[in-house]
Formats: structure tokens, C-alpha cells, sequence
């Protein structure tokens, strides 16, 4: 299990297909086949890292990414019932501080605290739909993908918390919730099975799963199945308000519901009920692997909405995984492309979690010190050293991480964070406010050039196919073709053709076919879109969504390299690029002082020099009378937060910039609208209410 963290683009690219096809296997067992072929934690450290790698490598996200599935595809024994609604998954935290960001980012997103939430747990079984049609059960059918599942009917009928028909109830009535079995009823049905000399199922989900998925009706009625309701599909009419007068309504017509969910008003009261539930886990009599929060008021999940796979109002709190103990052999310092310094602590081998261990994250130097990233105190300022016998967790975290050090067997000395760069010597600076030490080399270090070269020929870059990371780095060492800045990317077919001897085509690793598509794949990528130049470059700052967003900015390179140039802070350019929603002033000085230096301006004219640079063009949604103009927020907004009418105004072809000028199309003003309304009247910009601008988009 490589380090994510240190990872190149054809190890991450790889490594995706590996994670894709035994993700795959793995939800085909669990859900097609009852027959899991590994653990829950083993699952979600998986997926866990699949997510990782496409966090860092955004554009070698497969088509079959697991991140976008949900289940597995329905068997072939059995009738298809597309949903209506999809069953989603559920976003899983692991941890304190994710329970806390999920709140933090309900509370930034509607812009004022919920309310309430409600907490149950979360069962481990197989999820299962019922569709009620004028208060009769109609059909029930699996999850499936998410999409489609498979018609279960029959054997539903059999489960004895499931009521046939309900009285008070919507015409149309989509009942979701969990079958499963009982410890004691599990046990008896193993029993049974070895009475028999069948095989015996390896845990109540399989059990559950197994027996509701039989396409004999019989055998499922054979088996005590059991179900909890606790949420819903398609409503003709809703249910209630909240999450939890729905759950108490569902009560009422007869529907199994969890008792242990309740209402808590904030983090420490979901937190302690979180506890409360792990420690009596043991005395439930049957299996759950988390708590669910849910926002209770059912009108602000409406706004929330959902992600594409996940709901923004709801967390799956799972229990902690595996912590495992062995001992700290070394630091490594590795480069990367800006330069950072990042610590990787090297282990004794140690299982984790069904997975072997041996390398995991140290984040900086004031981690290693025993310090946060403000300087508070973590592990209790127990700072970690090279010999120290040191605990090892995973939980949904992929890069393992080091939780705590064992003072008592502690042999070695404090270890001290290197000053210059391990790769060329360079001084490694770090700056005020910020966590990482940078070699202050830029071009020099070979680290970080064959990095930025890596970056460069990236999916989200350049994405030039036949030169990935290995030949990368075996053109940068090369004394006769050598590659150390992009635009020699794009004079390597001429250099070759001007080589008497040592011909590309004549090497390990290449033949005449080879370097043929090697040169014209090349070839292919002198015509390359703003956005992936500006990404591509590798500017501190400058991912690929600024680079996106900068583009459509200014729409042509002459444009965004002529504003660059001429912009100095507090100048007309550099505010106009500040302007820009999105685009701060630490991304504003980094491309500046890239431009600004002559060994990086060097770099990047020549390599324009080879290009054509294509013009952004702007498609506009025809049907929004907002669509192609630019829109500047300011005031209290009083119907939706600033991240809400952003996100809606963008969705209907709209720009939204950070402040006033004369580009500017419409001001929407809230009350306390300030400077931004004077200027706005300065340039004559049309000024318009928050009501009027929702009329004007068709928003409700």
C-alpha cells in the first residue's frame, strides 16, 4: 500500500484500476453474492483511498470510478424496479472533527445554524424499498445501484414487522429502511444450517441478505427476518415537517422504527449520544457500524439537497476501526513540486485494519513536535522520533496516520527537521503563517523540476499520452535528450531528428512505432485550452479549478499574461484579477511573483512559443435571462447564504465576482449594502433587490 501522498500519476492511474476492479468484486459479493470477501473496514480504507487518490489526481477519475456507486447491479434471477428516487449512499465520517465539519458546512451553507438533528443508528443490513399505493403494499424492492433494484416483493410480504396495509397514508408511499436479523435469530439459523449440513453464513448481513434475496418466497418466509423504517422514496404528500415527526408517523401505521433515535441540538449532544449508543453496541442484539445524523427540519434538506452520490444533510458516524502498534524506523523527507518538505514515517511492517502498514503521513514538522498547525498542543505534546514505538490507525483516513507515541519504551533523540533541501541543498525557508518548509531551489532542484514535469503532462494538463511519470523521470536524467522544462517537451521530435546516433527509437523502452506516437501524441497538444495551461504551469496555488475560473476570466493567454505582467498590488490589474469570486490574494501573488521571475518567466515564454492557445468561449444557458452576465452580491442575504445564490446564479450560466466595476452587469443588495452600492451607482450598474433577482432567475 503505497504512500497516496507520493504517489505519480502513472502509479495513481494504476493503482485507480486496482482499487476500481477490486472495489468492484467486492460490492458484487457483498450485495449480489452475500458473500463479502472482506470486512467493513477493509471496504471503507479502500474506498477511502480510491477518493484520495482522485482528490489528488481529479482527472484520472475512471468512468467506473467507485466514488460514483452506489450497491451493485441488481441479479438476473429476479424483476427490475427503477426508483423513482434513488437510494444514495450515505457521506461516512470517523471522527470528532468530521462530525464537526458536517455541521459546519450545513451551518455555511444555509448560512445560520439548523436546529436540530436527529441521531439513530445505523444498521448493518441489507436496505430494502416499499412502495404503498393507496395504503397497500405494492412492491418492495433491494437498492441494486441505486438506480435500479430488484423486485423482492414476494419475499417482503413474508417479513413479519412489515405491514400489508397502512391506514393515514399518502396516496403514493415510498417506505426505506434496513432488513435484518437478530444475534439470537442468526445463531438458530446457523444451527440449523448444520443440522442440515449446509454451509453456515458468515455474519447477520449476509444471513439477511441471503434470506431475503431467495428466489424461492418459501425460504425467505422461513427465516425471521426483521425490518427498521427510517426514511422514504416518492411521497404523493410528505409525511411531516421534521425527520422526526415522519419517523413518529411512521410509528403510528405500524412500522418498525428504532427506538434509540432521538433529537439533539448541536455536536456535543450528537456526540454523546454517538457514545453512548458504541458502548451499549455489545447489548443490542443485533449489528449497526455507526450512528446517522440527519438535519431534522425536512425544509432545509430541501435546500441542502444532494451531492451525486450523497445527501448534504446526513453523516454516517462509523465506529473506529483497528488501532495497531509497531515501531518508527525512519523519517524520509520527501520534495514535492512547490517545493514542500513533507515528513513520511517508515514502519515496521503491522496490519491495520486487514491491510499492511508501512509507511504513514507525519503532515509537517509541528506535527512531528507534537503541535498543531496554530500551535496548540496534540498528543499531549508527545513529539515522535525515529526508534519510538508508536500507534497506527487508518479509520476512513487512507494515508495511515500516527495517533499516539509509547513514552516508556523511548530510546532515540528529538529529530531535527532539516533546514536545507535533501535533493539539491537549497535553504528550505518557511514563511509566516504557513505549515510546510520549501526548498527555496525552484528550478534547480531536480525534485521539483521532474515533479512540475510529472504535473505538467498530467490528465488535467497536458495529458500527453506515452509520457507518464516513468519517462518523465528518464528524459529529465538524459544526456542526450534531455527534458527539464516543458518546452523542451516540444522540441524532443526535432533534437531527435537532429541526433545522428543516439535515436529515441533505438532505446529500451522505445522502438520506431513507440517514438512515432510518442511525437505525434506531442504534437497533438501544441493546441491546448487556457485552463489546462494555466493549471499546467504548476503555480503554488493555481489548482484546477483557479485556473478554470481565471481562464474564463480572461478568455485569451494574451490577456491573462498582459494583466499578470502589468499587475502590482493595489494597481487596476491586480484588483481586477482580486475581483474575481474565488480568486484571493495569496493566488494573485504567487502567479505575479511566478511571472515575476525572470528563471519562471523564461520558462513559460518559451514555452507559449510552441503553442496555440485556445480562446475560452463562454456558453450561456439560453433559457436564463442571467445567463453570460456578471453579478456582484453584497448586503445581507436574507433567503439563502452567498454559497447558495452563487451556486444557483452559476447553474443558470451567470458570473459571480467578488467586487464592482465597470464590467459589472447587476447588483443584488441585500440589507447593510455598503461600498459595493456606491460604486455600483458610480458605474451605473443596475442595482436590484434579492426578491427581484430571484424573480428575475425563476429561482423559488
Amino acid at each position: 500500500m503505497s504512500d497516496v501522498a507520493a504517489m505519480g500519476e502513472e502509479q495513481a492511474r494504476a493503482e485507480l484500476a486496482r482499487l476500481a476492479a477490486v472495489l468492484q468484486q467486492a460490492n458484487a459479493a457483498y450485495h449480489g453474492a452475500d458473500a463479502p470477501v472482506m470486512t467493513d473496514a477493509e471496504y471503507d480504507a479502500l474506498k477511502a483511498r480510491n477518493a484520495a487518490i482522485e482528490a489528488r489526481f481529479p482527472l484520472l477519475k475512471r468512468a467506473d470510478s467507485p466514488s460514483d456507486q452506489v450497491g451493485a447491479a441488481p441479479g438476473q434471477g429476479f424483476g427490475k424496479v427503477a426508483h423513482s428516487v434513488p437510494m444514495l449512499s450515505l457521506e461516512n465520517g470517523f471522527s470528532p472533527e468530521d462530525l464537526g465539519d458536517f455541521v459546519d458546512r450545513v451551518e455555511k451553507f444555509l448560512g445560520a445554524p439548523p436546529g436540530a438533528f436527529t441521531a439513530e443508528p445505523k444498521i448493518d443490513g441489507l436496505s430494502l424499498s416499499l412502495r404503498y399505493e393507496n395504503g397497500r403494499l405494492v412492491q418492495a424492492a433491494t437498492r441494486g445501484d441505486g438506480e435500479t433494484g430488484e423486485d423482492v416483493t414476494a419475499n417482503a410480504l413474508t417479513i413479519a414487522g412489515i405491514p400489508h396495509q397502512v391506514l393515514d397514508a399518502p396516496e403514493v408511499m415510498e417506505i426505506r429502511g434496513e432488513a435484518y436479523l437478530s444475534h439470537a435469530d442468526f445463531a438458530a439459523l446457523n444451527a440449523a444450517q448444520v443440522a442440515r449440513g449446509d454451509k453456515t453464513f458468515a455474519n447477520p448481513r449476509n444471513a439477511a441478505a441471503g434470506s431475503l434475496r431467495q428466489l424461492d418466497a418459501q425460504i425467505t418466509a422461513a427465516r425471521p427476518l426483521r425490518f427498521f423504517a427510517y426514511t422514504w422514496g416518492a411521497l404523493s404528500q410528505p409525511l411531516a415537517a421534521t425527520q422526526m415527526g415522519a419517523i413518529q408517523r411512521l410509528a403510528a401505521m405500524g412500522f418498525p422504527t428504532n427506538p434509540l433515535t432521538v433529537l439533539c441540538d448541536g455536536p456535543e449532544a450528537m456526540l454523546a449520544h454517538y457514545r453512548a449508543i458504541e458502548q451499549s453496541r455489545a447489548t443490542l442484539g443485533y449489528d449497526i457500524d455507526g450512528v446517522v445524523y440527519k438535519v431534522d427540519d425536512l425544509g432545509l434538506q430541501a435546500r441542502l439537497g444532494f451531492r451525486s452520490t450523497t445527501p448534504r444533510w446526513a453523516l454516517a458516524h462509523k465506529f473506529p476501526a483497528e488501532l495497531a502498534w509497531t515501531r518508527l524506523l525512519a523519517i524520509d523527507i520527501q520534495v514535492g513540486r512547490t517545493g514542500a518538505l513533507s515528513p513520511v514515517a517508515r514502519l515496521a511492517p503491522v496490519t491495520v485494519g486487514g491491510v499492511v502498514v508501512s509507511n504513514a503521513t507525519l503532515h509537517n514538522e509541528d506535527y512531528i513536535a507534537g503541535r498543531d498547525s496554530k500551535g496548540g498542543v496534540i498528543r499531549e505534546g508527545r513529539d515522535i522520533r525515529i526508534g519510538d514505538w508508536v500507534q497506527v490507525y487508518r479509520a476512513g483516513d487512507v494515508i495511515p496516520k500516527i495517533a499516539d507515541v509509547d513514552l516508556s519504551q523511548r530510546q532515540g533523540e528529538a529529530f531535527a527537521f532539516p533546514q536545507t533541501c535533501p535533493e539539491c541543498g537549497s535553504p528550505a525557508h518557511r514563511e509566516e503563517g504557513d505549515s510546510v518548509r520549501r526548498c527555496t531551489g525552484g528550478l534547480i532542484c531536480p525534485a521539483q523540476g521532474v515533479e512540475r514535469l510529472k504535473h505538467f503532462v498530467s490528465r488535467g494538463a497536458f495529458d500527453i499520452e506515452g509520457l507518464g511519470a516513468k519517462q518523465v523521470e528518464m528524459f529529465y536524467n538524459d544526456a542526450d535528450l534531455p527534458v527539464r522544462t516543458p518546452a523542451d517537451i516540444f522540441t524532443l521530435a526535432s533534437r531527435d531528428a537532429a541526433s545522428p546516433l543516439k535515436k529515441l527509437k533505438n532505446r529500451d523502452g522505445f522502438g520506431e512505432k513507440s517514438t512515432e506516437k510518442l511525437f505525434a501524441a506531442i504534437e497533438a497538444r501544441r493546441t491546448i485550452p487556457l485552463d489546462r495551461l494555466i493549471f499546467a504551469l504548476g503555480i503554488r496555488h493555481a489548482g484546477e479549478v483557479a485556473a478554470a475560473t481565471i481562464a474564463r476570466h480572461y478568455r485569451t493567454w494574451e490577456a491573462f499574461e498582459t494583466a499578470i505582467t502589468r499587475a502590482e498590488p493595489g494597481n487596476a490589474d491586480w484588483n481586477d484579477l482580486l475581483s474575481v469570486d474565488g480568486v484571493g490574494a495569496v493566488l494573485v501573488g504567487s502567479l505575479v511573483e511566478a511571472f515575476a521571475n525572470p528563471n519562471e518567466r523564461s520558462a513559460i515564454d518559451a514555452l507559449v512559443a510552441q503553442l496555440q492557445v485556445q480562446p475560452v468561449e463562454i456558453r450561456a444557458k439560453v433559457d436564463s435571462q442571467i445567463a453570460g452576465k456578471t453579478l456582484v452580491f453584497t448586503g445581507t442575504l436574507e433567503k439563502m447564504t452567498r454559497a447558495e445564490a452563487k451556486a444557483r446564479a452559476e447553474a443558470l450560466g451567470a458570473k459571480v465576482a467578488g467586487s464592482v466595476s465597470a464590467k459589472t452587469d447587476l447588483l443584488i443588495a441585500g440589507p447593510g449594502a455598503g461600498s459595493k452600492a456606491k460604486e455600483a451607482e458610480k458605474h451605473g450598474v443596475t442595482i436590484i433587490s434579492e426578491d427581484d433577482w430571484i424573480a428575475l432567475s425563476g429561482l423559488k
